[in-house]
């Protein structure tokens, strides 16, 4: 004889029943035929509660006392961190959402045992027929494709007006009144106001059902287009609403939101103003960390959708202006036998019994390619890991680089002017195709469109140190910036050339690497440049070393054992074209032509001394 099934058993045979329910009223499955079905839910349920000795509540609906995420983050979230107001705050939006939850599950309840009894039906205030228009669409799994055409939110304007829309969004807000529900629908950068109100085909249960769908949750909606007497404030699409007749849950988001969307939404505040606000019981925005453990929902914000958006665009540019100008996308390996330009800080693994790294830069290989293996032009957009330890707003243990390498004909400057151009037309292309995204990050992150000059602006090293030393600086002609000095420069830049992006060449030898050309007016200096947007350094470029017995001896010059670099070096034997190329950070580029404070904003998952997750 079968043993009786046990709590677990029966919750899986309820949760199974309940999908196999909601996919018939789906399929617009007569009361009459619910109605079994229905009643088998309701045994199962009360067997549930004989078993266990607790009333079964749906999964997603128990009550949470604290987030559980999907990954162990590298650095979590301290509450101490967190300000009283805001741990109230949090508590009390939990509160709120369990008990939205129990109410629907008692609703839910009530409506099945009306139905099971014959004293009324589940869906008594529905009209007759109309109870497929709401409810959990089935999983998705491919099954079939119906042709259903939805629509971008973006694209929701007066001219539609009338339509009959299909769209599929997040919930971002709800708002109940006493007969309806007002939705706002975020999809990307764009909001649109929704709602669902009792009368047509639209009965109570319906609004019941909008009202309890939980912030986040992916839905697919069917309604009219129309225009609004007024506009309305906090979306993007002002002049317009949706008036919904069909509403269907995809993937419903858990009552839980360690991180509230509309609060990592609001704009940029000073500390003094963050402490104003907390003292006046206002919203405060999310902590650095805290978007950073559950970055998948941060990254759901308008402006961190345009961040990415830009960024992407800023790849396609790169790509497009060099391969006009006749550069071959190359990709070089990561994994190396040795440190990629002979330095100490990198990463370090064990390849099948020896000892190798992470790829510092792919300055080694794609000298190579253009140089020694006849391609002339090459440029790569790939990883580099860093083992730096330095925590600051600018730093990473991995980026993404864009670099280029060339060979040249008579002189370095070759370089520096395809730099020049290829970053005008960065910046002129970014400000005219992507607007909307610019002021999706201007609108949280207000900045100041950045200035650059046409031809670009050329200093010399020395001429970048009079400028400090003229400031009262103490700056070394022989030595590099320190960062504090970048920033003045950058200051001193703007005030007297109006431009935020300007070259700077001619560096010490003595703080470039060892495959750097010297200058040939003075051995002191290199054939090397920086390049800088705000102050700060976005490209380190030179032209490089073309001679073998040249480059041994610069290598020894920095105490570079020869065998640890030789096959860079057998590269140079068969004979090498006069070369020069650059690296582009590309994440500090991103902050940098957006005015943000931190790199991190900028890195869609980003790896530092301290955090390796998610």
């Amino acid at each position: 004889m079968a043993s009786p099934p046990t709590g677990e058993e029966l919750a899986v045979m309820i949760e199974d029943k309940g999908n196999e329910i909601r996919q018939l009223k789906f399929a617009k499955t007569s009361k009459d035929d619910l109605k079994p079905h229905i009643d088998e839910l309701l045994a199962l349920k009360t067997k549930f509660q004989s078993t266990t000795g607790a009333p079964y509540v749906a999964p997603g609906q128990e009550k949470k006392t604290k987030p559980a995420p999907a990954a162990t983050p590298a650095a979590p979230v301290d509450p101490n961190k967190k300000s009283k107001k805001q741990l109230q705050r949090e508590k009390k939006e939990a509160e709120k959402a369990i008990a939205k939850a129990k109410a629907k599950e008692e609703r839910e309840r009530k409506q099945a045992e009306a139905a099971a009894s014959g004293g009324g039906s589940a869906h008594e205030s529905t009209p007759e027929g109309q109870e497929w228009r709401y409810g959990d669409l089935p999983m998705v799994q491919s099954s079939e494709m119906t042709g259903k055409t939805f629509c971008p939110v973006g694209d929701l304007t007066s001219a539609k007006a009338g339509e009959e829309i299909w769209l599929r969004a997040r919930v971002h807000t709800s708002r109940s009144i006493k007969k309806g529900v007002f939705l706002v629908l975020r999809q990307a950068l764009y909001t649109v106001q929704a709602t669902v109100f009792v009368g047509g085909n639209v009965g109570r249960p319906m609004v019941q059902y909008a009202e309890d769908v939980s912030k986040e949750s992916v839905i697919d909606v069917r309604g009219t287009l129309v225009v609004t007497p007024s506009p309305v404030s906090g979306c993007t699409q002002k002049e317009v609403e949706l008036k919904i007749e069909e509403i269907h849950v995809v993937s419903a988001a858990d009552t839980f939101m360690p991180v509230i969307v509309a609060d990592a939404m609001r704009p940029d505040r000073t500390p003094e103003e963050e402490e104003k606000q907390e003292k006046e019981g206002k919203a405060p925005t999310v902590a650095a960390d805290t978007r950073l453990d559950y970055r998948w929902i941060d990254l759901r914000t308008p402006a961190n959708q345009a961040i990415f958006k830009i960024q992407s665009a800023v790849c396609q540019y790169f790509r497009a202006n060099l391969a006009s100008k006749g550069f071959v996308e190359i990709h070089s390996p990561k994994l190396l036998a040795g440190a990629s330009e002979g330095g100490s800080e990198v990463f370090t693994t064990n390849y099948f019994g020896t000892e190798a790294c992470l790829a510092q830069s792919p300055q080694l290989y794609k000298q190579m390619a253009a140089a020694c293996g006849g391609f002339g032009r090459v440029m790569e957009v790939g990883p580099v890991f860093r083992a730096e330890k330095s925590r600051t707003h600018r730093h990473l243990c991995e980026f993404t680089g864009l670099d280029f390498e060339m060979v040249i004909k008579e002189h370095y400057f070759e370089v520096l002017e395809v730099f020049s151009d290829l970053f005008i037309n960065i910046f002129d292309e970014v400000n005219r195709n992507c607007k909307e995204e610019l002021e999706a990050v201007r609108t949280q992150h207000p900045f100041e469109d950045l200035r650059y000059a046409r031809p670009t602006l050329r200093l010399t090293f020395q001429e970048g140190i009079q400028l400090l030393i003229d400031a009262g600086y103490d700056a070394d002609p022989l030595g590099d910036l320190s960062t504090e000095h970048e920033k003045k420069l950058g200051d001193l830049v703007a005030e007297k050339y109006g431009t935020d992006f300007f070259m700077m060449d001619k560096y010490p030898l003595d703080v470039r690497p060892f495959y750097t050309m010297p200058c040939p007016s003075n051995p002191k200096h290199s054939n090397s440049f920086d390049i800088f947007i705000r102050g700060e350094e976005i490209v380190s470029g030179a032209q490089r070393i073309h001679d073998l017995e040249f480059l041994k001896e610069r290598a020894r010059e920095h105490d570079i054992p020869l065998d640890s670099i030789m096959s860079y070096l057998d590269a140079f034997k068969h004979g090498a074209e006069p070369h020069g190329g650059g690296g582009i950070g590309l994440e500090r580029v991103v902050m940098l032509f957006l005015g943000l404070k931190n790199i991190r904003k900028t890195s869609m998952f980003p790896r530092d001394p301290k955090r390796c997750a998610p």
